[in-house]
């Protein structure tokens, strides 16, 4: 608009200015040549005003239309600066991106040891809000029940409904706590992604105790799970992390493993919707680890373990507790995973690195193991080469030797990756393995 008016305005200075000119130019003009005599001037006169009114008529109409063409002119570059201007968006509004919500479900029964629990979730949790903690009992046992009321409303106690027995096979009768554990399983889960409509959850059993880094390990892994749809779930165990067995130097170190290791795990509300259908009525932790559940998936662990078992007492009766659950290192070290690179994690680069790793290093015997090494030795590979091959290495280097669906335990594609007397050693098979032999179990 302030460049029409300008324009406007020189043109009608230049107007009155040629104007001026013009009629100074008229005036100027002599009446007669040079000798005339007077008598013949005032002759001249009549005709030479008639013909100054013409000449200056025929200039006006010239002015007025050379003004109007600086006026069309100024209105027509005007509209061509409208047609083609581009609008402009208003600038975005920059809001942080919101953490995402994490639900811990903590599953409990008959055990008042719970507290154990829930003291350390609420002393390491970092917001109430972006990880809400729900306690799901089953058992209807009353004391335990107390424990989780005294929390209040730091904690969400819901309850079991169903309490009445599993009808189970005569030959599972012993088993009748695996079924109720399935069945709670399935009830709590289908609470947190069906009534509460959580997109992801963290699930821990009541006798669990958490590291101080334990909600930074699972925020910085979700968004793994969220685009790698290679990896199916997160764990904080390591089922081979006894101390001696790990680097607690390394502890932001994290590996794929196709083993489920459950014990405090991260799953998506896609992946509930998978299972829910075909959930199985006992032994769900094995039902998870069999090749039509897991469809070639991994999952994330760590070096050291985000949580350590203090429950000796349960349905299993102890089993495996004595002689390594209670032996696992829980790490101590906080480590900041949401400021790191996790992205050697993805299927592709993981493998690529990971391989090459494992392979490149020295095939040793388990004597040369068994001796001390020096500080600074190398990674070594230990080779085997069938199921009793493996079962007795295993043993050897004082890790768990079971297989499920001949899946051995922290293990991706067959490799264990272990601490033996400092020195990192892959208990591993052939470079042309091919994949898991189900009947190894």
């Amino acid at each position: 608009m302030l460049k029409q008016t300008r324009l406007a305005l020189a043109g009608a200075a230049l107007f009155l200015a040629w104007n001026g000119l013009l009629l100074l130019f008229l005036w100027s003009r002599p009446g007669a040549a040079p000798g005339a005599r007077p008598a013949q001037n005032s002759q001249l006169l009549p005709a030479q005003l008639l013909q100054l009114a013409q000449d200056a008529e025929a200039e006006l109409r010239l002015q007025r239309e050379l003004l109007l063409q600086i006026q069309r002119f100024g209105q027509s570059r005007q509209l061509q600066r409208r047609q083609h201007r581009t609008p402009r968006p208003p600038p975005p509004r920059r809001e942080a991106e919101e953490p995402p919500v994490i639900p811990v479900l903590v599953l409990a029964c008959d055990r008042s040891s719970v507290r154990r629990c829930l003291d350390k979730i609420l002393r390491y949790r970092p917001s109430a809000r972006r990880f809400p903690v729900i306690v799901s009992q089953d058992c209807g046992h009353a004391e335990t029940a107390g424990v989780i009321a005294s929390y209040g409303a730091a904690v969400a106690h819901i309850r079991q409904p169903d309490l009445s027995d599993v009808a189970v096979p005569p030959e599972h009768r012993k088993f009748q706590g695996y079924y109720k554990i399935s069945r709670h399983y399935r009830w709590a889960l289908g609470q947190v992604f069906r009534t509460f409509r959580y997109r992801a959850a963290i699930v821990v059993e009541d006798d669990l105790e958490v590291a101080p880094d334990f909600f930074e390990y699972f925020q910085a892994v979700l968004p793994l799970l969220q685009r790698d749809p290679s990896l199916w779930c997160a764990s904080a165990w390591n089922d081979n992390g006894k101390e001696g067995l790990v680097d607690p130097g390394r502890a932001e170190l994290l590996y794929r493993t196709d083993f489920f290791p459950g014990l405090g795990w991260l799953l998506l509300a896609e992946l509930w919707d998978e299972l829910e259908p075909k959930w199985p009525p006992a032994f769900w932790d094995d039902w998870m680890r069999q090749p039509e559940q897991r469809r070639g998936r991994s999952c994330v662990r760590p070096e050291v373990s985000r949580t350590m078992t203090f429950g000796r007492k349960g349905v299993s009766h102890g089993q495996f507790f004595d002689q390594y659950l209670k032996f696992i290192k829980l790490n101590d070290r906080f480590v900041p995973f949401t400021q790191l690179d996790l992205s050697y994690l993805k299927k592709d680069e993981y493998e690529r690195f990971f391989l090459q790793q494992v392979y490149s290093a020295p095939e040793v015997k388990l004597e040369e193991l068994q001796k001390d090494a020096a500080p600074d030795a190398a990674p070594a590979r230990l080779q085997y080469r069938g199921r009793d091959s493996f079962k007795a290495l295993a043993k050897a280097l004082g890790l768990m030797d079971d297989l499920k669906s001949g899946v051995p335990r922290a293990g991706y594609r067959g490799i264990v990756s272990v601490v033996c007397r400092g020195r990192r050693v892959f208990l591993a098979p052939p470079s042309d393995w091919t994949g898991y032999d189900p009947s190894w179990s």
